[in-house]
């Protein structure tokens, strides 16, 4: 029993130590809630590198005992499998030491990444992004904000493929479609984005049998009165509306076009006020159509509701130009799955290790995309959308192969590679 108890007490002291350099980390680089701090950018491309250089702190083998790698350097070992998603443990690590000279640091085996992955767990994965989650760009930056609000959007997508292993069906089940089962258990992801630097301010995930809705819920307490929230008519429901109007949030909610709410008043613009339960709403109906190259004319119609009441201040034309907007989330859940994941299935057998891999998968994204708006920050009146994702994601890969010392005072800048013009 006391060996237990002892072997207990020295798991929740790794857990504690890793926690705590994790916070540390995040201080380093950024602050929570989007607040911005000089040298922010020298944190960013030290999460990219720093496992290089912590490769070498292996701590010295003991009599009879196989030489341990740190827990904190576990951290970086996880975003760096995030960052080469097709190569196995080994050769992962094999990239994070390429650069380095000839220390004499111990090579582990996969083995030994493999208990590395079990000690440092998921909750300091969790914890580093929550600390780098948030906002991203200035209120200045073009695209960020509309008036005084900045511009946010949900969505979710079921497309993260978990092994077909015993213990990831407990946890996920399978999805049954009209061809059949499919053939890998999913997790459905729901993020909350800043719409106009692709920046995520939150994310929950779990079973794809629980809708959006049931974790977009999660998500709401991230919405303030200087927010404006963009979502799809999947989020229409009146109790969803009434929740996220009472963070103080204002909303530009597409509805289903089958709901016929009362006209209460007309307006000027063609909108009209109604009630959705108890919240006052704005109804504005617009004919959404595009022109193929071969001459065939494409429409649609869509039912926007709008806690923005004033048609003097806020067209119906201009929120309709807005509501566009809502699809830069789902440039950045093609960013996250395919472009950084490669749509490759997930490593691990076990739900533990999915949430690990999953909080590191956002984390490294979230990391890569601060670096972004960063460069694009150097240049005055610069469109977020002007940087590329995969110049960003190359970028970072030949600098953890490449880079230099990261300890080294001064060896990289705040914009670095992807800041400099071609």
């Amino acid at each position: 029993m006391r060996d237990q108890r002892d072997r207990t007490r020295g798991a929740r002291d790794v857990q504690g130590g890793v926690r705590n350099d994790v916070r540390h980390i995040g201080r380093e680089g950024v602050a929570r809630r989007g607040v911005r701090r000089q040298g922010r950018g020298k944190g960013v491309h030290r999460w990219v590198s720093c496992p290089a250089c912590s490769a070498g702190q292996l701590q010295q083998s003991q009599p009879g005992r196989h030489p341990q790698v740190p827990s904190r350097v576990g951290v970086y070992f996880l975003l760096a499998l995030s960052l080469f998603p097709s190569l196995g443990y080994v050769r992962v690590w094999d990239k994070l030491t390429a650069g380095l000279p000839n220390r004499g640091h111990a090579r582990p085996s996969e083995k030994a990444l493999r208990d590395l992955r079990r000690r440092v767990g998921p909750v300091p994965l969790k914890t580093l992004f929550e600390i780098v989650a948030g906002p991203l760009g200035q209120p200045r930056t073009p695209g960020v904000c509309y008036r005084r609000w900045r511009t946010v959007a949900f969505d979710g997508c079921s497309s993260v493929k978990a092994p077909d292993q015993e213990r990831n069906l407990n946890w996920l089940g399978k999805s049954r479609t009209r061809l059949g089962w499919a053939g890998y258990p999913m997790i459905r992801l729901m993020a909350l984005c800043e719409t106009g630097t692709r920046g995520l301010l939150g994310a929950v995930f779990g079973p794809a049998e629980h809708g959006e809705g049931f974790y977009a819920r999660q998500l709401l307490h991230l919405l303030s009165p200087r927010t404006l929230l963009l979502a799809d008519r999947g989020f229409d429901a009146n109790d969803f509306l009434q929740a996220a109007a009472d963070t103080g949030s204002q909303l530009l909610i597409r509805l289903n076009p089958r709901r016929r709410p009362a006209v209460l008043a007309a307006l000027p613009d063609g909108s009209y006020l109604t009630l959705i339960g108890p919240l006052k709403i704005r109804i504005i109906d617009a004919e959404i159509s595009m022109t193929t190259r071969d001459g065939r004319r494409v429409s649609d119609h869509y039912r926007l509701a709008t806690t923005l009441l004033d048609h003097r201040s806020d067209p119906a034309a201009t929120l309709v130009r807005l509501y566009h907007e809502r699809w830069e989330i789902e440039s950045a859940l093609y960013a996250l799955r395919h472009t950084l994941a490669d749509g490759q299935v997930l490593r691990s057998a076990d739900p533990t290790g999915l949430e690990q891999e999953v909080w590191a998968q956002l984390t490294l994204y979230q990391v890569l995309r601060t670096a972004m708006v960063d460069a694009v920050e150097s240049v005055a009146g610069t469109d977020p959308d002007r940087a590329s994702f995969t110049i960003a994601l190359e970028a970072a890969r030949d600098h953890v192969v490449r880079g230099p010392d990261p300890l080294r005072e001064g060896a990289i800048g705040t914009v670095g590679r992807i800041g400099r013009p071609s």
